[in-house]
């Protein structure tokens, strides 16, 4: 199944000179999303991976399902004052500002095989974010997976080592790419 043709691009979206890519044609399409699922997870399904961490909100929508997958459990990570246990909290610059992630003290623990997902990879701050919180808690992050990576803005490179699984790559801003 080509995933591209379930991405809309939308130019100058959320300011101008942004290529913004709109996964919303993909989540109305039940066939894809499968689809989607069963591909981020392949490349962990043997890994032991005992937890799925995603950051809000659109990691939520391919994390839970993700973990479901794996039979694993799935942790969400928040904005600042979202969750009602004690947090901690990784604060990181964007490509417009700063912002800050918090994850309950108690969701993952040493021993934990963590997961990240996200929708898609920029920068990096928001994953690299959840990615420090995992490993503040002990937990052994094991991998990362991606619906899309914008490979052009070397968000990859904050991730250190990881496994990266992303299934829709784009090299540049293009539209049409």
């Amino acid at each position: 199944m080509n995933l591209k043709q379930y991405v809309r691009s939308i130019p100058n979206f959320p300011k101008p000179g942004i290529m913004f890519r709109d996964i919303t044609p993909m989540l109305k399409s039940a066939t894809a999303m499968k689809d989607v699922i069963r591909r981020l997870a392949l490349p962990f399904r043997d890994a032991g991976v005992t937890t799925v961490l995603a950051a809000e909100a659109r990691g939520f929508v391919f994390g839970a399902p993700l973990a479901m997958e794996l039979d694993a459990a799935f942790v969400p990570v928040r904005k600042p004052g979202k969750l009602p246990f004690e947090t901690h909290r990784f604060s990181y610059d964007l490509e417009y500002g700063s912002d800050s992630l918090e994850i309950h003290c108690d969701a993952v623990t040493a021993g934990d095989r963590v997961l990240l997902v996200d929708d898609l990879l920029a920068t990096g701050g928001t994953i690299e974010a959840c990615l420090r919180l995992a490993q503040r808690q002990n937990a052994e992050v094991i991998g990362a997976a991606f619906v899309i990576e914008l490979a052009f803005l070397k968000g990859r490179d904050r991730l250190k080592s990881l496994p990266v699984n992303s299934l829709i790559s784009y090299n540049t801003e293009d539209a049409d790419e």
